[in-house]
């Protein structure tokens, strides 16, 4: 009977009882809490904030869901809010189980999903920066036993002297870490940078589908399920656009390559401490020439989640980047057009899509090449120049090619300056329409030769 007992224990669900701030929707924090694997026991809304030091609102308030947690056998007390290590402390002497806010809730999913080196890295170090200053409440007994002579430190306050300094020697080892693999990031970035290839990365709230979209695309087999923050880690894959081209009155097919990236999902109230750790790997989003924005169309909140994602684009500093907004899974709205049709009028310029059934690639196929190669170029290359149609093939997008007696005419996407500065230096000296400012191709010209 024991062991039954004991099997029951280590398969049964943590109960949580969550607290909303007064009018919060803490539907998200429910998810939040179905993804860490929690049982959500019952949710309790306040209906105001009180100025309290001590809990954070009125003391009856706060015995009463003291109580109420008892009385469901709850596991855990989490807070949609942001709470200070002080109140932590008080709620656990009130209600006998730990206290957590939504912010240890995300670092607890991070540390779930974290499989690379370098998740791992950065998850651990924004859970010491979350624990420093909560590190006291664990100690409030001991801390008050005192030994020895009068006004000396006593065992409890030593044991978190030397906790403290425990965990800032283990944030310096991780920060040094991390500064490696940084460093390692950088060499493979720079790798990838030999090959010209416009870049492009997939940014958007947690749970849009952006690896779905990613292996759509690409073929990839990035990690995906049906949970917040599924996937960590930034994956780059190598996209091809497919469309068509006329050669000399033919028509056959062409692919231009780009490079595609995942990064990890937004969430509202994003931790700093996360925003700082993911810096390298948000940096991806920053780099990149061309920000897909994939929002959850069936989701009603997802004006607010555009909203979230422009914020954190912002702390990144991305919000200059040149951006398509991908409305993702339009195969869920068959049923509810009122919604397609609200998001088409927020969002005029957005492509519809859907991951799954793969509606509407072609046309965000066909805004990624608008946005990233710009206009068509007409040139003529001389016979003994053919080695850079191999350039322009790798970089740009030909459109139309004739082999005629004065040479070979091509109309090509990508020769613009500002969108390939390098394939346009090569260009610049077969093309009428390719327009340079003087110190920028001579800049290209030094770099790269004028002589093919």
């Amino acid at each position: 009977m024991d062991l039954i007992n004991l099997e029951e224990e280590e398969t049964r669900k943590i109960k949580a009882v969550l607290v909303g701030a007064p009018e919060a929707d803490i539907s998200e924090l429910k998810g939040l809490v179905d993804t860490l694997g929690y049982e959500v026991a019952r949710s309790v809304i306040l209906l105001r904030m009180e100025q309290n030091p001590v809990y954070g609102f009125g003391k009856g308030k706060a015995e009463e869901i003291a109580a109420l947690s008892k009385e469901l056998e709850a596991d855990i007390i989490i807070f949609d809010f942001e709470i200070s290590p002080r109140k932590q402390r008080n709620w656990e002497k009130l209600a006998k189980i730990p206290v957590i806010d939504r912010q240890e809730v995300i670092l607890r999913i991070f540390a779930q999903r974290a499989q690379t080196k370098e998740a791992v890295l950065q998850v651990q170090l924004a859970q010491l920066e979350y624990a420093r200053p909560r590190l006291a409440h664990s100690y409030g007994d001991m801390a008050r036993q005192r030994g020895g002579n009068f006004g000396s430190k006593g065992s409890g306050e030593t044991q978190l002297e030397l906790d403290i300094r425990k965990i800032r020697e283990k944030i310096q080892q991780l920060k040094k870490e991390l500064e490696q693999v940084v460093r390692d990031r950088q060499t493979q970035r720079k790798r990838r940078e030999r090959v010209p290839l416009p870049t492009c990365a997939l940014a958007g709230y947690t749970n849009a589908g952006k690896s779905s979209l990613l292996n759509a695309l690409t073929g990839a087999d990035v990690f995906v399920e049906d949970k917040l923050f599924a996937t960590l880690d930034p994956t780059t894959r190598k996209l091809q656009l497919k469309s068509s081209i006329k050669t000399s009155g033919d028509e056959k097919g062409f692919a231009a390559n780009i490079l595609l990236t995942d990064t990890v999902g937004f969430i509202s109230n994003l931790p700093h401490s996360l925003v700082n750790a993911f810096k390298s790997t948000l940096e991806e989003a920053q780099r990149a020439n061309l920000i897909l924005l994939v929002l959850d169309a069936s989701d009603e909140k997802a004006e607010e989640q555009y909203n979230t994602v422009v914020k954190v684009l912002e702390e990144i500093g991305a919000e200059n980047t040149p951006r398509i907004i991908v409305l993702n899974k339009i195969d869920k709205l068959t049923g509810n057009p009122a919604q397609l049709a609200k998001l088409s009028s927020t969002f005029p310029d957005s492509v519809k899509i859907s991951a799954k059934t793969h509606e509407g690639f072609q046309q965000l196929s066909q805004r990624i090449c608008d946005e990233l190669l710009g206009k068509e170029i007409d040139c003529v290359i001389p016979m003994e120049k053919q080695a850079l149609l191999n350039e322009a093939r790798k970089t740009g997008i030909i459109t139309e090619e004739n082999w005629l007696d004065d040479g070979i005419h091509i109309k090509i996407k990508g020769g613009e300056l500002k969108k390939n500065p390098r394939l346009s230096a090569l260009l610049s000296p077969f093309s009428e329409n390719i327009t340079e400012e003087k110190e920028g191709q001579g800049g290209f010209k030094k770099k790269f030769g004028s002589d093919w």
